[in-house]
């Protein structure tokens, strides 16, 4: 077998797992297919992923579906007021001997395993909020002194509540920006309400074994990085990122007037993973301009930050993008 038949081998079987993953987690998230595959998206191109709604959405139910077809070890912390950076990281415990003697071992927290579903992340402190940073950049966690590296994959899929809700903390940009894709779930329409309806009150299905390995899901990761894009697809890209900042000559009239601060690089680069696996996913070994445009709102939404008049206005975040995806192909 030469390396372009291998290649392909490699296409068709990570095309085969993502088809038995989002058949796993369809059967336990109802409706929204759009909603469970960024979630796939964000997990084979190695980053985190934000989901917003309000509460009863699903959203918890969503990644312990995801979880659930997955060979990987998986943990959630119930993010709360009172939680501290220690709940998450873990701390050293005082132990005694078989001899008597007394001394300091490190208690692991929740963020080594590699799922962290951290459910309702804006309802803790800012302080809490943080002690994921170096987590989810680095995927390392430093304690006490001691940097300890997390195993691989990881994966970080954070739940929030409305900002505009009581009782909650909005996430720093420095935070957002460490979140591949933030995707926003919706209230249902009436067809998908009724089957949800129906099937969440019967009797439930028993607990099915994992759809994918977890060497599976590190060799989906790898392949991903091997597909080219090509130097329009980056010039692209970097247009697009470029359009988002207000002080720059190719952006929107709306960008220039309501946009207080564009997307960092990190939004390019998040862009081209994801897109790099929705191209293997259809069968590609090239990313297109469809896949980048169909992907810019998740990626660059939370990255683009509205000044006062933004806010004032009441313009949305996607319509901005779009605004900048257009500016980005005249250039």
């Amino acid at each position: 077998m030469n390396d372009i038949d291998a290649l392909q081998a490699d296409i068709d079987r990570l095309r085969e797992a993502f088809g038995r993953l989002r058949e796993s987690v369809g059967r336990t998230f109802l409706g929204q297919d759009d909603v469970s595959e960024l979630l796939l998206l964000g997990l084979l191109a190695g980053g985190h992923v934000l989901l917003e709604g309000a509460p009863g959405l699903g959203k918890t139910t969503l990644v312990r579906g995801l979880a659930s077809s997955l060979d990987l070890d998986f943990a959630r912390v119930q993010f709360t007021p009172d939680l501290m950076p220690a709940d998450v990281l873990g701390t050293r415990m005082l132990e005694l001997d078989d001899a008597g003697g007394r001394h300091f071992a490190f208690e692991p927290g929740p963020v080594f395993t590699n799922v962290l579903l951290a459910d309702e992340i804006n309802r803790a402190t800012p302080r809490t909020q943080a002690a994921l940073l170096e987590a989810m950049e680095e995927r390392q966690v430093t304690v006490f002194g001691e940097t300890r590296a997390l195993e691989e994959p990881f994966l970080v899929v954070a739940t929030e509540n409305p900002i505009e809700m009581e009782g909650t903390y909005p996430l720093p940009e420095a935070q957002l920006d460490r979140f591949l894709f933030k995707v926003t779930l919706e209230m249902p329409p009436q067809e998908e309400l009724e089957h949800i309806l129906a099937e969440t009150t019967s009797p439930r299905v028993a607990h099915e074994a994992s759809a994918v390995s977890k060497d599976d899901v590190v060799a989906m990761r790898a392949l991903v990085r091997q597909v080219p894009a090509s130097s329009e697809i980056v010039h692209f890209v970097s247009a697009l990122i470029l359009a988002t900042h207000p002080g720059n000559q190719h952006a929107p009239e709306r960008v220039r007037t309501l946009v207080r601060y564009g997307s960092s690089p990190r939004g390019g680069q998040a862009l081209l993973l994801a897109s790099k696996v929705r191209a293997l996913v259809a069968g590609r070994l090239h990313v297109t301009v469809e896949d980048i445009e169909a992907l810019a709102p998740p990626a660059l939404r939370h990255r683009v930050l509205l000044g006062y008049e933004g806010e004032a206005s009441g313009v949305s975040i996607d319509a901005i993008v779009a605004d900048a995806l257009e500016a980005a192909r005249k250039v």
